[in-house]
């Protein structure tokens, strides 16, 4: 017994062992969304808190999401059972979770039932004390006024001193408002509690409408579809629907789920999901989206994704992370926070005991004053004033179609200076078509493309694909390849029938010593008339020349016209194309300069000439072939990536759509939201340091300290949620 009984207390010792072991791996990461996050400053404490826990090694607070990642190895109910002595609530999100509805605000609000308490006692003192009530019945209204009022951020001040030894708002505004009653000032403490709850009731429903602004895209998508299963068609809940499934969807109804349509044609609005306001035509072979809304005709899609991966869930989901990754301004406004609030206790206490002691003043007069000032110690407003404008920016892209990973890239786009773009499929459709076929030796035209086309069968280049594209359409065969070799951003080799043949731009056929000669003349005329020229050579000679070309996006014109206006004083086109097409596309488009002939570590080389030279630098291309580039600019920007997983993953903003005018918008909104930010943090500074000048002359009251301090932080959110309407001029 006593054999077992060790055996046990050494698994024990084990366990314990296991679990507080420093080996990473053990570590587990947890999403917990939060209840009751009212506060940036006391989200900032929260976040602390938990991160001083043994076995957290990692803590993370994103308030403008008001959810908490966190990398732990102890139970997550112990991680959850401090977050509820502090006053909140958490429940852990599972990754197969859909995301919760958004929050209404009457029925979450915490601060509401006490606001209406803390005003109507409030009211009741007035009104007695203009009647001429006794002093025992108004000052009777005026204490339960503050004892209603003041008893939820009492209690969350005294849990966080306790709990995590931190002084928070509450805690400052319960002591002013017990102070202001112990020296016989109800009324001055009942208006203090009433405008506290107000103005947190306030602001904690501006910031639910804010994040509520990008949640609500959840409800886009319908929770039950049509779908059909061994020939029975049965409505069900979209949580139970797989891949693989055909949903049908009729007329006028929302599409549930991603998928490509596999029968039926029809136009769909897709605005939620890339911004576009035009619907656009869907038919047999196309993509469709969760959310959007079918028009005129009934389609059969066959499922792609779960409902949790889904191209709005995945967006929703994106948003959040984003909201929690911290800008630059925000980062210097939590360092500034950090020292404020001690410096201005510590000068409260000044002003409580310097006057009485060293000029004999009124000792309750500068009580009074110390209490104020401890109202205007909290820097809620200043840690506010740049994740709400952060928060309203990147719900308003998102809203249009554009995706921004983070703050810092929202900050960086505003400070762009010039713009690079990739050209095939960024500032062109991306669809070249084959114009001609030039035969230079005794092969006709067919021989000539089915010999390319096979070669480039193995190629995912977009010409390669064109090539391809042409000779199925004539119906030709494709003979078999044998040693093929690629060599990115100029050719292939293969050999076919036992011939070496070799596929590819001038570039590449120079380099196996192969001679233009007398095609020289009809390559350049092709070139300067923009097109792209593939040519296919065996060992001596030139064998046939392809002319390909692809065509300007609609709008490229106005959109770098838009980006010109915006003061961005270089636009520069980033080419593997010769230099002769490179610079006829780059006239046709309106830009500035171009770089022909680049492989992909040259347009790398290139970004960073351009960084040295201007600073910042913005890197447009299709976020898969562009990755390098797009890495190494201050801000990589991929198009028309809806769906696509490489390409959100790859790029800092992506633009839903291939509409490059959202591009000049996504500058402005970078610029709106560094003007806004700069504004709330003056705001801040300004207006809290006007009010506690106010102590030199002894003209602080505490409703002035509350007003200021509540009416700065709600100004200054509302001042930043006017990013939620903004829209390019």
């Amino acid at each position: 017994m006593l054999a077992g009984m060790a055996i046990k207390i050494d698994d024990i010792k084990n366990n314990r062992n296991k679990v507080y072991n420093n080996d990473p791996q053990e570590f587990k990461a947890s999403v917990v969304r939060l209840e009751g996050l009212d506060c940036a400053n006391c989200a900032a404490k929260l976040e602390k808190r938990v991160n001083s826990m043994p076995g957290v090694e990692q803590t993370s607070v994103n308030y403008g999401a008001s959810k908490m990642k966190i990398k732990h190895r102890i139970p997550l109910n112990d991680i959850l059972k401090v977050v509820e002595d502090l006053g909140y609530q958490g429940k852990e999100e599972s990754a197969e979770a859909v995301l919760p509805p958004p929050v209404n605000f009457w029925t979450s609000n915490k601060f509401g039932l006490s606001t209406l308490m803390a005003g109507g006692l409030l009211l009741l003192g007035l009104v007695l004390q203009v009647f001429g009530a006794s002093v025992l019945w108004r000052n009777s209204a005026y204490i339960l006024a503050i004892i209603l009022g003041g008893y939820l951020p009492a209690r969350a001040g005294i849990i966080m001193l306790i709990k995590a030894r931190e002084l928070d708002m509450n805690f400052l505004m319960s002591i002013a408002a017990v102070g202001a009653a112990a020296i016989g000032e109800f009324t001055e403490g009942a208006v203090v509690v009433f405008l506290f709850a107000l103005g947190n009731a306030l602001q904690a429903r501006t910031m639910d409408k804010t994040r509520n602004a990008i949640r609500s895209l959840m409800e886009l998508a319908p929770q039950q579809a049509l779908v059909r299963r061994n020939g029975i068609e049965t409505t069900i809940n979209v949580q139970k629907i797989h891949k693989g499934d055909i949903v049908i969807v009729r007329p006028g109804e929302r599409i549930a789920m991603d998928g490509i349509v596999v029968r039926g044609a029809s136009a769909v609005d897709q605005a939620a999901i890339t911004g576009e306001s035009i619907p656009v035509d869907k038919s047999s072979g196309d993509h469709v989206y969760a959310g959007t809304m079918n028009a005129y005709g009934a389609l059969e899609i066959e499922v792609e994704k779960l409902v949790k991966d889904n191209t709005i869930a995945r967006i929703i989901n994106m948003v959040e992370e984003a909201q929690g990754q911290k800008a630059p301004s925000q980062q210097f406004v939590d360092r500034f926070a950090r020292w404020y609030t001690p410096l201005v206790i510590m000068a409260a206490v000044l002003v409580a005991a310097l006057p009485p002691l060293l000029l004999q003043q009124p000792a309750g007069k500068w009580f009074y004053e110390a209490l104020a000032m401890l109202l205007v110690a909290c820097p809620c407003a200043l840690i506010i004033s740049t994740p709400v404008s952060i928060v309203s920016a990147l719900g308003t892209a998102a809203r249009q179609g554009v995706l921004i990973k983070g703050g810092i890239y929202l900050e960086e786009s505003g400070a762009i200076k010039v713009v690079a773009f990739d050209k095939t499929g960024t500032l062109t459709i991306g669809k070249p078509r084959v114009n001609g076929i030039y035969p230079c030796n005794t092969y006709d035209q067919d021989t000539i493309l089915r010999l390319a086309s096979a070669i480039e069968s193995r190629s995912e280049h977009p010409l390669a694909a064109a090539i391809v594209n042409n000779s199925r359409e004539q119906g030709l065969s494709l003979p078999e390849v044998q040693n093929f070799r690629a060599v990115p951003g100029k050719g292939a080799y293969a050999e076919i029938n036992g011939q070496s043949l070799y596929c590819g731009n001038t570039r590449f056929l120079t380099e196996q010593n192969l001679s233009i000669g007398s095609q020289a003349e009809l390559i350049s005329s092709l070139e300067s008339a923009g097109n792209t020229t593939i040519l296919l050579a065996d060992e001596n000679q030139i064998l046939g020349i392809i002319a390909l070309s692809d065509r300007l996006r609609e709008n490229c014109e106005e959109s770098v016209t838009q980006l010109n206006k915006l003061g961005i004083y270089d636009t520069v086109i980033l080419s593997g194309d010769n230099e002769r097409v490179a610079r006829a596309i780059s006239a046709q488009a309106g830009v500035d300069n171009y770089r022909a002939e680049l492989l992909p570590e040259d347009k790398v080389k290139v970004i960073k000439d351009l960084l040295a030279q201007h600073g910042k630098v913005a890197m447009v291309g299709d976020g898969v072939n562009d990755a390098p580039a797009l890495a190494i600019s201050t801000v990589g920007i991929a198009m028309g990536v809806a769906g696509s997983d490489a390409a959100l993953e790859t790029a800092d903003i992506a633009l839903m759509a291939d509409d490059l005018s959202k591009l000049a918008y996504t500058i402005e909104l970078g610029r709106k939201t560094i003007r806004i930010i700069r504004q709330n943090i003056a705001l801040s500074l300004i207006i809290k340091t006007a009010i506690l000048l106010l102590v030199i002359p002894g003209w602080l009251t505490l409703w002035l300290a509350v007003v200021g301090d509540m009416g700065t932080s709600l100004l200054v959110t509302f001042n930043g949620m006017r990013l939620s309407r903004f829209k390019t001029a």
